[in-house]
């Protein structure tokens, strides 16, 4: 055990950590081991990636009295302190009288280390990597505000009639300036909320028509709608007035997807029509490659390769360098196609899931066109998206679970379930900020999760008793 008393300064332990280090030239050396590993698997990564330097706690010491362990352990916890406030600018909390640190070789090797690691409670932080050390009962208190506590409820539910129960439509989108758009039969509602109030604006009515489907442009204030009888047309949000119409396509338009200046359009008549905002005429490109519906579509984040899923069960990859055919033809699906993702922190990480018959969510190197893991969900997979803060993929099924589920992608370990909804939850999206989505179903609800209660606090202050409102 390695004591600290509460006078102890931060900055202490850091020249500590400095001069600890220095006297013990093999745990330096496996600290710059560690270091230059991973610069190399960066340069080995695919370029773009984002990387944010982590500081491993691998000193894996042979043999040590208990005396020179006990320092390692300290310049192992400045380290970590130093990370936390550096990289992660959180300042460190010391109030306790103890803490218990156990490398990675004593972990590995219990049987040649004395410290009690089942006595220990493991601190399961996403700030840290746990497996290589322990933190006593009274310490792991005073962490508590960086440990995550995913509420198993929605903290706000809003009622949504006549939310449409049909898999291959697209009828919810939150923009980058917070507002959410929710298509419900022939009309679109705007939902704006702040720390003061809430509000809802009915944008459009079509009367003769009904929405299939919504998407909001990255940055401007426009709104893209797809409709039944296979029209686009083009919203300003704050005007509330239609900009453009879009025709080419015969059929409903399900899925619409925006990569800058360019909207992407899928219908059911198994076309992609291509649409730049800044130029005349209905579009500038067809693209035919499904047999049935086209009901999933996503750019990837850098625009330059656009996936289009089908009900078909195909998987298409497409380059904004070579859109005349597709660049690769993924067939690995039992089921249609709907749900599509791509990785905001790996370049070329695409994921999809499958319908009903499939029920399967796979990853892809979609740079080489080539498959990389898969996980059996057990359910009907109906959207699929990244979180923005965390490695992490949320996904939202249908038959016969209706649940929500946040998965840690390295080892596709279920984080969170989260279930509420009576049907299939077949719309997703999520907030600016990354912290909160907001599903709907069948059940005609729209359901808000928090799922990173640490990075908006805003919405603590409007978690009331739970209230139903209506969207319209």
């Amino acid at each position: 055990m390695i004591y600290y008393q509460k006078t102890v300064s931060y900055q202490a332990l850091c020249n500590e950590a400095s001069i600890q280090l220095e006297n013990h030239p093999q745990a330096k050396q496996e600290n710059q081991y560690n270091l230059s590993s991973t610069d190399y698997k960066r340069q080995k990564s695919f370029q773009g990636d984002r990387f944010v330097t982590q500081l491993k706690k691998n000193f894996s010491i042979v043999q040590e009295n208990k005396l020179e362990s006990q320092d390692i352990a300290s310049a192992q916890m400045a380290l970590e302190m130093l990370y936390k406030q550096q990289i992660l600018e959180q300042e460190p909390i010391f109030e306790s009288d103890s803490m218990q640190f156990i490398n990675q070789s004593g972990f590995q090797y219990n049987q040649q280390n004395n410290c009690n690691i089942h006595n220990s409670k493991i601190y399961n932080s996403i700030l840290i990597d746990h497996k290589y050390f322990t933190i006593s009962e009274t310490l792991s208190n005073y962490y508590s505000k960086y440990v995550r506590k995913i509420q198993k409820v929605p903290f706000k539910v809003l009622d949504a009639p006549q939310l449409q129960d049909d898999f291959y439509l697209n009828l919810i989108d939150w923009s980058s300036q917070n507002t959410l758009s929710v298509a419900l039969n022939s009309c679109v509602y705007l939902w704006y909320e702040n720390a003061q109030s809430s509000k809802v604006t009915k944008l459009l009515d079509l009367h003769n028509d009904s929405v299939t489907s919504v998407a909001w442009s990255l940055r401007g204030p426009h709104l893209a709608v797809g409709t039944k009888i296979g029209e686009v047309q083009i919203w300003d949000a704050i005007k509330l007035q239609r900009v453009r119409t879009y025709k080419g396509h015969i059929a409903r338009v399900g899925t619409l997807c925006f990569s800058d200046n360019v909207l992407s359009s899928g219908s059911r008549d198994k076309l992609i029509l291509q649409r730049d905002l800044r130029l005349k005429g209905n579009y500038f490109l067809k693209q035919s490659a499904h047999k049935q519906e086209v009901c999933g579509l996503k750019w990837s984040p850098d625009g330059q390769m656009l996936a289009s899923g089908g009900n078909d069960n195909k998987l298409y990859l497409w380059s904004s360098h070579k859109q005349d055919k597709p660049i690769f033809r993924l067939t690995e699906h039992q089921a249609a196609v709907k749900a599509i993702a791509w990785s905001p922190h790996q370049h070329g990480l695409l994921a999809s899931g499958g319908g009903t018959a499939d029920k399967m969510i796979r990853f892809w190197n979609a740079l080489e066109g080539k498959p990389l893991q898969k996980e059996d969900t057990g359910s009907q997979v109906c959207n699929l998206m990244f979180s923005k803060i965390d490695n992490e993929l949320i996904s939202t099924h249908g038959y016969s679970q209706n649940q929500i589920v946040l998965w840690k992608c390295n080892n596709m370990k279920r984080i969170s379930t989260l279930v509420g909804h009576t049907c299939r939850v077949l719309y997703l999206a999520m907030s600016p900020d990354g912290s909160t989505i907001v599903t709907g179903a069948g059940d005609e609800t729209l359901r808000f999760w928090n799922l990173y209660p640490q990075i908006n606090q805003d919405f603590k202050q409007l978690n009331g008793p739970l209230h139903i409102p209506t969207i319209r």
